[in-house]
């Protein structure tokens, strides 16, 4: 809990007191590697701080093969499927480790409270909102801009421990291409 309070006072500095009440909410969460914390028809009701592991956002199908990844979270940085999060309606897609990971979570009614209880709670939210939010503007930007090759490349740029620990398949669904793909543009790159 201590890295986590590190990291929300880089967001803002937080009172002793105010800090208790947050911290009150606050679950540890240790989980298995490909556990599934969210499915598809659930309803979000954390939002989740990454001490430890990496998390990806999917779309299941059918067949494996056939699963849309179009999101990882890692060490230190928030996850949720924050729409659901938001609107308490179902989710879409799930939420899977990908390796055993620990997560310090709130809920979404102990966030409400957390919100009129303390002075730093809006700030601390409206953060969280905003880097999920450029996570997600980021990522369809790069869709729509950026060829398979260059979204390999600014990939391996940003998170280069993300190609060495990730499985190829996701990374190939991530950037939106097949396994096959993504080992000629490796090639390609190399």
């Amino acid at each position: 809990m201590i890295k986590f309070r590190q990291h929300i006072e880089s967001i803002s500095k937080i009172s002793n007191e105010d800090w208790l009440i947050f911290s009150s909410f606050l679950k540890k969460r240790e989980l298995p590697k490909k556990h599934l914390l969210l499915k598809v028809g659930e309803i979000e009701n954390h939002i989740s701080f990454i001490e430890k592991g990496q998390i990806r956002l999917l779309i299941p199908k059918e067949i494996e093969e056939k699963e849309i990844t179009f999101g990882f979270s890692f060490e230190d940085e928030f996850i949720s499927a924050y729409d659901s999060f938001l609107t308490r309606t179902p989710s879409l897609y799930q939420l899977e480790t990908l390796t055993p990971t620990v997560l310090w979570s709130i809920d979404y009614k102990d966030l409400q409270e957390t919100y009129k209880q303390t002075k730093v709670g809006n700030t601390i939210g409206r953060f969280i909102a905003e880097r999920l939010y450029l996570l997600k503007s980021k990522r369809e930007q790069s869709l729509l801009n950026e060829t398979p090759d260059q979204r390999y490349i600014n990939l391996f740029k940003e998170r280069p421990n993300l190609i060495k620990q990730i499985p190829l398949k996701y990374i190939a669904s991530y950037i939106g291409v097949t396994p096959q793909a993504l080992s000629r543009i490796r090639k390609r790159i190399t």
